[in-house]
Order: C-alpha cells, then sequence, then structure tokens
C-alpha cells in the first residue's frame, strides 16, 4: 500500500503496511506511566485517543513511549484537532485487556503509535478539515439512546454502577480542585452541574485533566453535552445519583440532532428566565448582619477572585434608571413558586422544573428592574432592583406607578438619579453579562452626609 494513500477507518486491516489514516479526535486519556517489563528502573509512558473519519466510523489510538516522546505528543494536540497518523500498527482490539478500559468503537481494530516508526501530525490539509469538523458534533452513540435526567433520579440505585448515555445542559461549572493521595499522587477533580426539561441540577465529576480541560471552555446555560458511556453511581454522601466521566466515555459537545435541538431550545428559554438561578442562589442574610464596605472596584475584583456569593454595602449613585420605559419592563408578573417570567393571562406556569406545576398555578407582580451603580473607581451595571425592595427605593406601589403620567415618571427617575445612596448588594459571579457580576439590591436609601464622610476617610486610609 503506498505511503500516501489515505486508507479510511472502516477499510483498516492488519494486512495493510504503512498505513495513513485521518481523522478528527473526538477524545483523549490522561497520560499515564507504567514499569517497563524489560527494565523495571524505567518507567514507559502512554495516553490514549479517538479519532473519527465519517459519521459511522471511528477507532482507538494508543501511543506508547519515554516521558519526552509522549509529553510531547499529548501536549500537539487536543479534542477537536484533526490529525494525520502515518505508519500505525493496526492490532485487532482485545476486549480482555487494555480496550475494555476505552471508548466501544465499530471497528474490530485499534492502532498503536510508537517514537521508532510512527508520526502524528496535525493535519495540513484544509479541504479534508473542514469536512472533517462537523463530526465532531456528532454522537458515538444512537442520538436517541439516552437517559433523560429524570429518569436516573427516579431509578435511583437501581442504576449505581450502570454505564449509560446522557444528554444534558450544561448550568455550572465548578473550581477545579487540586489534591495529592495517600500514596503521593497528584489529583485533580471537577464537578459540573447539569439540567434538562425533567431536574434542574445534577452532578457530573471529572477526574480526568482532558476532560477538566475541555468542561473549562464551554459556556454555562449555552452547551449542551451527550456523554457515551458516564458512569452512573450513588454517592451516599449526599445521598442521591452522580455522573462520572471515565476513559470510556466520548463527550460531544453542542450535538447536531434533533433531541438536542429541542432540548438547546428549552435551555435557552429557561435560563433566560432566571429560573435556573433560583435553587443555586443562597439565601438573603438579615440586612443589619451586613458590615462590610466596598467600592465599586473592590465588589468587582473580589467576585472575580471568589467565585462564591457575598454581601456588602456601598456608597453610590444610581446611575441608571428607567422608569421612564414602558411599563412592562418596569413592572413583571413572575411564577409565584419558581419566579418564571409568564403573562399576566397565563393559566399556568411554562417552566417544565416548575415545583408547583401540579398545584394551583399563583403569580406574584412587582417591579424588576435593572440598574447601574456607580461610584468614583467605576460602575457596576445591570444590577436587579426587585419588589419589595424596589417600593421602599420609588416611595410607591406598582397600582401608584401605573397610574402615574410620563412627566411624573420622568420626575421620580431624576429624584434618585446620581443621588448618593447606601446601598446593600448581594454579590453573584455570573456568565450571563458581559461584566462577569451579577449585583441584587437588598436595600437602598439616601446616604447621610456623616456617613458618607466616614467611609470616604476609610478609605483615604487604606
Amino acid at each position: 500500500m503506498a505511503a500516501h494513500t489515505v486508507i479510511a477507518i472502516s477499510e483498516l486491516h492488519p494486512n495493510f503496511s504503512h498505513p495513513k489514516v485521518v481523522g478528527i479526535i473526538i477524545g483523549k486519556t490522561d497520560v499515564k506511566s507504567f514499569p517497563d517489563r524489560k527494565n523495571a528502573s524505567v518507567d514507559r509512558f502512554t495516553f490514549g485517543f479517538t479519532i473519527k473519519d465519517s459519521p459511522d466510523f471511528f477507532i482507538n489510538v494508543t501511543a506508547w513511549g519515554n516521558d519526552r516522546y509522549i509529553t510531547g505528543l499529548t501536549n500537539s494536540f487536543s479534542i477537536g484537532d484533526c490529525v494525520t497518523i502515518e505508519n500505525a500498527l493496526i492490532s485487532t482490539k482485545d476486549p480482555e485487556k487494555g480496550d475494555r478500559f476505552s471508548p466501544a468503537t465499530p471497528s474490530h481494530y485499534r492502532l498503536l503509535v510508537t517514537e521508532a516508526h510512527s508520526l502524528v501530525s496535525l493535519c495540513a490539509d484544509m479541504d479534508t478539515t473542514d469536512r472533517l469538523l462537523p463530526l465532531i458534533h456528532l454522537p458515538v452513540k444512537d442520538s436517541t439512546d439516552f437517559y433523560p435526567l429524570g429518569d436516573i433520579v427516579a431509578n435511583g440505585q437501581k442504576l449505581d454502577g450502570s454505564v449509560i448515555n446522557i444528554l444534558a445542559a450544561v448550568k455550572l461549572i465548578g473550581e477545579t480542585k487540586q489534591f495529592t493521595t495517600s500514596d503521593g499522587r497528584k489529583g485533580q477533580r471537577l464537578e459540573v452541574k447539569l439540567f434538562d426539561d425533567s431536574v434542574s441540577s445534577f452532578p457530573l465529576v471529572c477526574w480526568d485533566r482532558e476532560a477538566i480541560q475541555l468542561m473549562q471552555t464551554l459556556i454555562p446555560k449555552e452547551t449542551l453535552l451527550f456523554i457515551a458511556d458516564a458512569k452512573i453511581s450513588f454517592d451516599s454522601f449526599r445521598s442521591s445519583m452522580v455522573a462520572t466521566v471515565n476513559s470510556r466515555s466520548i463527550i460531544t459537545v453542542n450535538p447536531d440532532t434533533k433531541e438536542a435541538s429541542l432540548l438547546f431550545s428549552y435551555a435557552k428559554e429557561v435560563s433566560e428566565s432566571g429560573a435556573l438561578d433560583q435553587d443555586e442562589t443562597p439565601e438573603d442574610v438579615p440586612v443589619e448582619s451586613i458590615t462590610d464596605v466596598y467600592t465599586v472596584r473592590q465588589l468587582k475584583q473580589k467576585a472575580q477572585e471568589n467565585p462564591e456569593v457575598f454581601f456588602g454595602i456601598t456608597f453610590s449613585f444610581i446611575s441608571k434608571l428607567d422608569l421612564d420605559s414602558s411599563v412592562s419592563k418596569v413592572i413583571r408578573t413572575r411564577c409565584s413558586r419558581c419566579k418564571f417570567l409568564v403573562s399576566v393571562d397565563m393559566l399556568s406556569c411554562t417552566n417544565q422544573l416548575c415545583p408547583g406545576r401540579d398545584q394551583v398555578f399563583s403569580t406574584t407582580t412587582g417591579f424588576d428592574l435593572l440598574v447601574d451603580l456607580s461610584d468614583h473607581t467605576g460602575t457596576l451595571q445591570a444590577c436587579y432592583l426587585r419588589s419589595p425592595v424596589a417600593e421602599k427605593t420609588l416611595g410607591c406601589t406598582t397600582e401608584e406607578f401605573i397610574s402615574l403620567t410620563d412627566d411624573e415618571r420622568t420626575a421620580m427617575k431624576w429624584r434618585l438619579l446620581l443621588e448618593r445612596c447606601k446601598i446593600y448588594v448581594k454579590i453573584l459571579p455570573s456568565t450571563k453579562i458581559k461584566t462577569g457580576v451579577r449585583g441584587t439590591i437588598l436595600a437602598c436609601s439616601l446616604a447621610h452626609p456623616g456617613e458618607v464622610k466616614q467611609h470616604m476617610s476609610a478609605l483615604l486610609q487604606h
């Protein structure tokens, strides 16, 4: 077989010599080391990856070599890259050995790459790359073969130890936790929260560095995952089921399937409504217990350094307050149970995750404003000012506001704009707005001159 001829994965056979294969990487594992069987004082290094060259065919590749070669090779490409593999050894899969820890593939064979004989390089042909790139969005399993999160929860411990497929949206990406095992090995752990139209939050755990790096590139509430062969287990600590990415798992980001398209539409709607944030947001603390004072810049800095919710006081100006917009943008109606945005004439909540879907539908109507807070250090944009705090701040009820003329609403706006206020805020890091910080006003009143003077003196001392 000529060295320059590219062989399709579906046509590979051990009889081929000097095979050349091109594919897109759809999965990749971490580097591991083992003592050499011939020389126990020397370690051999290995890692695996999976390539795909057509909608239906993909194959596992294992690379072996010394530390320098394997480290250089694994750093040379990532999931989603297109690679050319030349002169790999084609061998028959052995389900009793290493292949049982690798992703299931339709091929009867696997490829073995070594430094002495093989060459792996990024694909330089743009036409080939353009043909292969769409394959990254095609799941490796039947697009209808997955468990909804609600079914996993409902089955509970019956699924403990099972390996299943999952289609879900990314809700939240946690922090990567580093640790050292008792025998000195370093490890890492990342937990991702998933959701679909049946469950609002479900944990997915990643231990593998390659999987963690993939997860860290995703945008919460805008990304869907089809996870082939995730392991399901019962977590006794939290008394609930957990999914784990393992060496057999293949994660397809934003799968190009009808099922994913339907879920994406739902995820977009529920995300924009704010309903997803309800169960992840800690309860507000009493205003009188909040004592820490911040400038706007300090609020932003702390939110960037610490992903946890925190509370504080800022002496700021309200620099944006759209009271003279249409009433529908100032006063909104939400489901009283899940806070999903609804219209006044609805007979039921349209949020499929609403805990009160089987109960009598009830709504609350109140002020629902986004305001900007500014001081000499900067501006905190798009802070929530909602009822009942808004009523106290504006000095009127929603009924009274509706009866005001346009001129009266504009006058109310200018009574508050550019007045120094003492504002109690809850700060929550957010991916939904460009500042990366979402603020909620818990209390707002005109600042007493003495308080402002004391505050400014404290800032000058720091």
